[in-house]
């Protein structure tokens, strides 16, 4: 349900993740709603946005599965109880987009347009925790633990791409090629961010920091700067590729 790319010759403790860009929708989703609807979830070839990274001595991972199907950007408990059929076993801490339907396991394909036509059984729910998202985050962990241990230290990057924003922008509204994320300063040093924020602007690109896409549950696992261990999101507008 994942694969993993480690490096080509010298290797560097760089680690690179793209957690939304698989397409194999497995047989027991039992989707009702459109699946073009499905698919617009996807960040489509961001994969392939860093494929050339194992060639510059970095590890590149990837989900197979898509987001809509489960979300391995989320915490185990942050699931809708709403979409479930039956009591969870665990204490349940929604977040805010897992109130709207857009948590571990998606309610919702758009606002007002359902993915299910039934609940899911607590069954189901704990089979995809593990094909999919227990088996995602021990290959970044592994790889993240053992560029630390090589190295003393890691520098992770969460890759993901958002809807284009330009259309607002002519109305005033948010507008940038890259928006960089660490969680306010809490994920990875400042210099991290920085530095990624100069090479983009340096190449004509316009970049925000932690406006609207401040990172979610990867780069929180992942980031603990005081150890060594970074972890920056980037999100990149879709228009651009």
């Amino acid at each position: 349900m994942l694969w993993r790319r480690d490096p080509n010759g010298a290797e560097l403790p760089l680690v690179f993740d793209s957690p939304h860009s698989g397409s194999s929708y497995p047989e027991d989703f039992c989707f009702s709603c459109s699946f073009d609807l499905l698919r617009s979830a996807e960040d489509s070839y961001v994969d392939e946005l860093y494929s050339s990274a194992p060639k510059l001595g970095a590890t590149l991972i990837g989900a197979l599965f898509p987001r809509s199907y489960l979300d391995p950007n989320r915490a185990v408990d942050d699931l809708d109880s709403a979409l479930i059929d039956g009591t969870w076993p665990t204490p349940l801490l929604p977040s805010h987009k897992t109130r709207s339907g857009l948590g571990l396991v998606r309610r919702v394909a758009r606002p007002g347009i359902p993915i299910y036509d039934r609940k899911l059984t607590v069954a189901e729910i704990m089979a995809r925790l593990e094909r999919c998202h227990t088996p995602y985050h021990r290959v970044l962990d592994e790889a993240c633990e053992r560029a630390h241990r090589k190295f003393g230290v890691v520098w992770h990057v969460n890759c993901h791409s958002m809807p284009s924003q330009r259309t607002a922008a002519k109305k005033g509204g948010h507008c940038a090629d890259f928006v960089l994320g660490d969680r306010d300063g809490s994920t990875c040093a400042p210099e991290f961010t920085s530095f990624v924020a100069g090479v983009l602007r340096e190449r004509g690109y316009t970049v925000r920091i932690n406006e609207i896409y401040k990172g979610v549950e990867i780069v929180k696992r992942q980031g603990r700067p005081a150890d060594g261990r970074h972890s920056l999101q980037i999100e990149v507008d879709r228009a651009l590729y």
